[in-house]
């Protein structure tokens, strides 16, 4: 599902979202544990209907999955970098499953423009970096050029503002999200 096709493998055509279902990604974006029933409750639909969307946007592969938002910092990761590559035209595929079995590859972008790639790395340090770098990434041999760009400071940005979460959000509230949908994601850390 992460490239955005359904269950089945099948990519479904984009389908438009009316403002209920723009309303309950925001809600999922704020809060992925959110139950079903707090879901239906904000956007005014009975627990069936805010289930069956639920499935529809992950089934349309609109919701890609659940996941937590980590302070990498906190979590031992405290080196992070964009790192820009041009690569050989036409190795795309390549590279990025050689990307994807990075140690600490976060996110990988096909771009336009000075570079063809951009990836997002964290890493427990700047020798270990340093290390993926100059040895894993140009090693690669459909990596042409390599720049690094240290990230000093991170800042996620929530969603649109929507309904605050509140009492009874969360797993096992209400009725659960159940087969499929169970958000699942864990609770924001603050800054340091």
């Amino acid at each position: 599902m992460a490239d955005g096709g359904d269950r089945t493998g099948r990519t479904p055509l984009p389908r438009p979202l009316d403002p209920i279902d723009r309303d309950i990604l925001r809600m999922l974006q704020t809060d992925g544990r959110a139950s079903i029933r707090s879901v239906a409750e904000r956007v005014h639909v009975s627990r069936a209907n805010a289930y069956a969307r639920i499935n529809r946007l992950i089934d349309d592969g609109v919701i890609r999955g659940f996941s937590a938002r980590v302070n990498h910092e906190r979590a031992g990761h405290g080196a992070s970098a964009y790192i820009t590559l041009k690569i050989v035209q036409n190795s795309w595929r390549t590279v990025r499953e050689q990307l994807q079995a990075l140690p600490g590859a976060a996110h990988i972008a096909l771009v336009s423009g000075d570079f063809d790639v951009l990836l997002l790395v964290h890493t427990p340090d700047n020798r270990t970096l340093r290390e993926l770098v100059l040895t894993k990434l140009q090693s690669i041999p459909e990596v042409l050029s390599t720049r690094t760009l240290l990230v000093f400071e991170e800042t996620d940005l929530d969603p649109a503002p929507g309904p605050a979460a509140g009492p009874g959000v969360g797993p096992g509230a209400g009725t659960g999200a159940g087969a499929g949908a169970g958000p699942v994601a864990g609770p924001d850390t603050d800054p340091l």
